[in-house]
């Protein structure tokens, strides 16, 4: 059996990735055709298959075998490979080139055995090449050289086939015979045969699957009779009921003359491969290249109803639960734009497929990968504002494609919705180093060095009320109160894939957030007639550093229609923070809206606390799917927390914690586009970081355990287009402010509710991502009884749409139009429920214009945001807010060089 597992193809350079994200199988006995237009990525898609060409990521395996990483000998008895380059061989017969199928299993000195020369001649027959068997190969014509290439790969008797357009050459009768034979082949044999073709008539009438290839980097599996009902194979390709009389003619003849064996059950269910993220930058465009709108960030825009800060209600980032590359990450600092190609949020069924999720959902970030061709990408933007940027990603191969070097630079002048600016330089190199097929290593580093970055007030109210409207776009406060300050990322990756469906991953990161400057200021107190009081907390430099990591082994066995995987794994990270010591400065009374200018005080800082985590994981998961049936995946863990924080001239205060974690989840296939999944999960998380307007800002919370139930379905409507809909059930202490402003914990905190998304193009040109989140969040425990806490947690949205349009225009598919409309719930802003921030629905709109500069390809991008200048605040804490940002034109030019 042929089984792709999670197998991404393409190319490094301004190409990209031509197809991502595959999982499926090819059953042995199959006979499977691989259709598309010239450049959706056939022979990419084969030559990958065949091991010709290095996967972007994931793996081909042949029983339990990794392709890649089959010995050569190995490789050469198991796969037979015909592409369609012409092959020259000069002072060779037709016989000769056929026994070459046999040369794999001869000794050293390399002699053909009686039975080899058997299966020679029987190949010879079996394609129609026995009347010029005798004659030199370089001297036939188109037709017949396929048909002695048809031959050596029968001789040879592998266990896969794969035919890159084999019958490309040859005349009806001769494709029909040719593909008629092949079927028969396969399942007389059990040989599993793979051909790509354009002749889509005979193909859906002949195969047993069909992996259909849109152009657009989607590929739909299933029965060909599957695909025509669903529309898959419409009005702008011929149908298979569209044959001619002269084809079905010859059609019938080849099934009356092959041999009668039954066929073997075809694969069950239509799978759509997940949209792909460009090499270069103009063709960044998350609408198109999502897989879902629950979340997904690519180059300069977001789009979904969570991100890293919030999901279900909660913040992942604050929680612990970040990766790159599918393994563990603390994220004290996450990477920047110039080594990360996109981050997306995984939920629900999405989440089932990493080792041991947690209960507030994984965010994912994902590295650039530099490759064998040179590139150079440059990005210029500015806005009405006044902010400005400059942005170059390079690659460089620097032997072939073993060694690739990615470098990047970002230059910032920024202008902020409230008037602040600052000055920011962001740098990133990646290396990319595959020494043997199947080995990657991947270093990398980046940079963020932000400068003289004012901070502009938050409004923090007296009563339940909002504050008094103010003008936006100007900055209130004086400029030395200031944000300075660098962070990084840095880490190696590596992955080797051996025979037997062995797979080793491992990466190892630090990340470092520091300050050299750090003064917050809030308009305190603020009275409905506008008065207010101007404070600040200046902290002395802070330096936040951790190291994190996994080791991950695991084991691929398939068996027939099911595959397993066995993963043992080893985490860890630890922590270091020195924080504290802030100062309080109060400026006294002011009027909202008067300019604030005051001298700088002098400062006295207090003493430095510590606090430092170590914790490690050790843990054993369990992922099956059976073809046709669903899938399953459980997983048990240990892990060892412990945390130490000394304040100053005081005794450190240490917790030690060592609970035992799990996580279930199913997936039941309910036909072919169906699925049903459930699950449940308990995970220990950080609780993140107090306000900072709380009295204890600053200081690390001792972690908590949480748990999760969910379910949901999956429906894969027509091509691309997949809803996904899902009820959950997160639970957690619940931390806010007392009312002596601590942070601590009132209680319990449980957040139900319903979440969906819409995905995909339901329309040629129209791409659409529509999300939506419907929460019942709820507080429990004394603090809610003795009327301490209201019944709504602070912070969290009742509910949140997100709904983002791409349309590119018919007959000029150059200019594309685009909008977004997010709307968000009310939200209760005070501890007691007195005071809600409104519902509000923004409104953006934008388009793209794709062109050509020389032979480089251009995107210029023009977008508004919040078109009808909506007023409205945010949350930012108990009773604290600031205002959404005003109606902001952008526009920005990329290039790929």
């Amino acid at each position: 059996m042929l089984y792709l597992d999670k197998l991404s193809v393409g190319y490094v350079g301004p190409r990209g990735t031509v197809l991502a994200n595959l999982t499926l199988e090819a059953p042995a006995g199959s006979f499977v055709c691989v259709l598309g237009r010239n450049g959706a990525g056939k022979s990419t898609l084969m030559r990958t298959i065949a091991g010709l060409q290095a996967a972007r990521d994931g793996r081909a395996l042949l029983g339990n075998e990794d392709i890649a990483v089959m010995r050569p000998q190995a490789r050469a008895r198991a796969i037979a490979v015909v592409l369609t380059e012409r092959v020259s061989s000069p002072g060779l017969t037709v016989t000769d080139v056929v026994s070459m199928g046999r040369q794999p299993f001869t000794g050293w000195q390399g002699r053909l055995s009686a039975e080899d020369d058997a299966r020679v001649v029987e190949a010879l027959e079996q394609a129609g090449a026995t009347s010029f068997a005798a004659r030199p190969f370089d001297g036939l014509s188109d037709g017949e050289r396929q048909r002695v290439m048809i031959a050596r790969a029968i001789a040879q008797a592998p266990r896969l086939m794969v035919l890159d357009e084999i019958t490309a050459f040859l005349d009806l009768p001769g494709r029909v015979e040719a593909m008629a034979l092949l079927r028969a082949h396969a399942r007389a044999t059990g040989t599993t045969v793979l051909l790509s073709s354009h002749d889509l008539d005979l193909s859906l009438q002949l195969a047993d699957a069909v992996w259909l290839l849109d152009g657009t980097g989607g590929l739909v599996v299933g029965p060909a009779a599957d695909l025509i009902a669903a529309g898959h194979v419409g009005p702008r390709t011929v149908r298979a009921d569209r044959m001619t009389a002269l084809s079905v003619g010859w059609l019938l003849l080849a099934q009356a003359t092959a041999p009668q064996v039954s066929a073997p059950q075809p694969p069950a269910q239509v799978i759509p491969s997940a949209p792909t993220v460009p090499q270069g930058r103009a063709d960044e465009n998350a609408v198109r290249q999502a897989q879902d709108a629950f979340g997904t960030t690519i180059g300069r825009e977001t789009i979904g109803i969570y991100n890293s800060g919030s999901v279900r209600g909660f913040s992942p980032i604050a929680a612990g639960n970040a990766r790159i590359d599918g393994l563990y990450f603390d994220a004290t600092a996450a990477p920047n734009e110039r080594i990360r190609r996109s981050t997306s949020i995984k939920v629900g069924l999405s989440a089932q497929g990493y080792l041991f999720p947690a209960p507030t959902g994984v965010v994912d970030y994902a590295l650039r990968r530099p490759g064998n061709e040179a590139l150079l990408s440059t990005t210029v933007g500015l806005n009405t504002l006044g902010d400005k940027s400059l942005e170059f990603d390079a690659e460089l191969p620097l032997a072939g494609d073993t060694v690739s070097l990615g470098a990047g630079l970002g230059l910032y002048d920024h202008v902020f919705n409230n008037g602040a600016t600052s000055r920011q330089h962001v740098e990133g190199l990646t290396l990319r180093w595959r020494p043997r097929p199947g080995i990657e290593l991947l270093p990398f580093w980046g940079r963020s060095d932000i400068d003289d970055s004012k901070i502009g007030p938050l409004l923090t109210t007296a009563g339940p009320y909002l504050p008094p409207p103010i003008r936006r776009g100007v900055f209130y406060g004086p400029a030395w109160a200031v944000y300075s300050g660098p962070s990084e990322t840095a880490g190696l990756i590596g992955s080797a894939a051996f025979a037997g469906g062995w797979k080793i991953e491992a990466g190892v990161f630090r990340a470092l957030s520091a300050s050299r400057a750090d003064i917050f200021t809030f308009l305190d107190q603020i009275t409905p007639d506008g008065r207010a009081r101007y404070i600040a907390f200046s902290d002395p430099p802070y330096r936040r550093v951790s190291v994190s990591g996994e080791v991950r082994v695991t084991r691929m066995i398939a068996d027939g229609p099911r595959v397993h995987n066995i993963s043992l794994s080893a985490r860890g990270r630890a922590r270091d923070e020195r924080v504290g010591g802030s100062a309080f400065l109060d400026f006294g009374d002011v009027r909202l809206g008067d300019p604030l200018d005051f001298a700088k005080p002098s400062i006295a800082y207090g003493a430095y606390s510590r606090d430092r985590v170590r914790q490690w994981f050790g843990g054993i998961a369990y992922t099956g799917r059976w073809r046709g049936v669903g899938e399953v995946s459980a997983g048990l863990s240990r892990t060892d927390y412990a945390k130490r924080f000394q304040r100053p001239n005081q005794p450190a205060l240490q917790t030690r914690d060592r609970p035992w974690l799990f996580n279930v989840a199913g997936a039941i296939y309910a036909g072919e586009r169906v699925a049903f999944y459930a699950g449940y999960t308990r995970g220990l998380e950080e609780a993140g970081l107090p306000p900072q307007n709380a009295t204890n800002r600053n200081q690390p919370l001792p972690a908590i355990l949480t748990s999760q139930r969910d379910a949901g379905v999956r429906w894969t409507i027509a091509g691309d287009v997949k809803l996904v809909a899902g009820v959950f059930d997160v639970r957690k202490p619940y931390l806010s402010l007392d009312p002596t402003g601590l942070f601590t914990r009132l209680g319990d905190i449980r957040n139900r509710g319903i979440e969906a998304s819409l995905s995909g193009t339901p329309v040629h040109g129209l791409s659409v991502a529509l999300g939506g989140v419907f929460l019942d969040p709820q507080v429990t425990g004394e603090a809610r009884r003795s009327g301490q806490t209201g019944k709504r947690p602070v912070g969290v949205p009742l509910r949140s749409v997100d709904l983002n349009l791409d349309w590119r225009l018919p007959g000029f598919e150059a200019l594309s139009l685009d909008g977004a409309v997010t709307h968000q719930g009310r939200v209760a802003s005070t501890v007691n429920n007195d005071l809600f921030i409104p519902a509000r629905t923004l409104v953006d709109v934008g388009s793209r214009y794709r062109f050509t500069i020389g032979k480089n390809r251009a995107t210029l991008r023009v977008s508004v945001s919040n078109l009808f200048n909506v007023y409205a605040w945010d949350y930012y804490g108990p009773s604290t807010f600031d205002y959404v940002p005003q109606r902001t034109a952008t526009a920005y030019l990329a290039v790929d060089f």
